[in-house]
């Protein structure tokens, strides 16, 4: 999306979400899909990742709570990594987004 903008430029706007009326470039479209990946994987305000799901030792041991696994599926209300764990194709991807973002 990043280089479709770079080819269609800022005058190139789509509405994000559908039916909201608003409008945004690509560029700007691909940092929102990025924030809403990467939130999955990041700490929230409980200082929980979504991505551990309702598994407690990976929620608070301290030896465990920073291991990210890259999950096959996510659940679609609540983050949670569900199927294969060891996956290194799409959601390998989830790096290049944090590093991007600088989180």
């Amino acid at each position: 999306m990043q280089k479709f903008h770079h080819y269609l430029g800022n005058d190139y706007k789509v509405e994000l979400p559908t039916g909201s009326g608003r409008m945004m470039t690509l560029w700007d479209v691909a940092a929102e899909l990025s924030r809403r990946l990467t939130r999955i994987f990041l700490p929230d305000e409980n200082d929980r990742r979504p991505v551990h799901g309702g598994t407690e030792k990976f929620q608070t041991d301290p030896h465990w709570r920073n291991l990210v696994l890259f999950y096959e599926y996510f659940h679609g209300d609540n983050g949670a990594g569900i199927g294969a764990s060891h996956q290194t194709g799409w959601t390998g991807l989830v790096t290049k987004l944090l590093q991007q973002s600088g989180e």
